[in-house]
């Protein structure tokens, strides 16, 4: 039974400390693992806000994020959108190390959780065109509602996105593709943080993903295809860009 009180997020911000200079992701990566199956924390229990673990940890909300990406396709905690993060169960015999290879994908990996992601995408949207419920588009309605009003707010923008993206997943009703999907945007999200840079970009997106909405809706299984193939072409170009960039 998920565990979700202020006392508990509490704790567990005021248990870990903050981190000293070095490669600031794997540390924040390596001092929530050790928390987390020091066995202190309750399975289920769901973990404060970014913000609020970044000011425990003294460092910025980004490196906290990237961190848990790493987590969560480890296996370690979940998320849950619109919800929050979760300890997941199981994680006692996982050690610190097994975080850097999560971290430290080289670019050939990279262009090609890039491919795979684009095609798991739009299988996901093939099946969610038949199988989506009303709840789950009300859900992403509300998702492009943030999208909008955050145009300016690039980080808020890629949360929205994420999370309208998952919507999609969810309704696949496949399993097995959803948690493929979920890890591989776990190993991409610091690149998919960093693709769009600015309010041109972030506007085209919002246009792209109001279309794929619009094909759900009408539960159109062309549409849907044709509208999210599209934008996953345009999306994996930012997104290679910005890695291109930073070689």
């Amino acid at each position: 039974m998920p565990t979700n009180s202020a006392a508990s997020t509490a704790k567990i911000s005021a248990a870990l400390g903050s981190v000293g200079q070095g490669s600031v992701v794997s540390e924040v990566a390596e001092r929530l693992l050790a928390y987390f199956t020091s066995g202190d924390i309750a399975v289920g229990t769901r973990l404060p806000a970014e913000r609020q673990l970044a000011a425990s940890l003294g460092v910025g909300r980004s490196a906290v994020r990237e961190a848990l990406a790493a987590l969560e396709i480890l296996g370690i905690v979940i998320v849950r959108p619109g919800s929050g993060t979760y300890l997941r169960d199981g994680i006692s015999e996982l050690l610190p190390r097994t975080l850097s290879w999560g971290l430290m994908l080289g670019a050939p990996r990279t262009r090609e959780l890039v491919e795979l992601r684009s095609g798991l995408e739009v299988q996901a949207a093939q099946l969610a065109a038949d199988r989506i419920t009303d709840e789950a588009l009300e859900r992403m309605k509300g998702n492009l509602t943030t999208m909008a009003d955050s145009l300016d707010d690039l980080a808020a923008f890629v949360e929205a996105d994420a999370l309208f993206h998952r919507e999609i997943a969810e309704s696949s009703g496949n399993q097995v593709l959803r948690e493929l999907l979920q890890s591989i945007r776990s190993l991409l999200r610091i690149w998919v943080d960093r693709a769009l840079t600015d309010e041109g970009h972030a506007a085209a997106a919002l246009k792209e993903h109001r279309e794929i909405f619009a094909a759900l809706e009408a539960r159109d299984p062309e549409a849907v295809t044709r509208t999210m193939r599209s934008h996953m072409q345009t999306a994996s170009r930012r997104l290679l860009a910005g890695f291109d960039a930073s070689q």
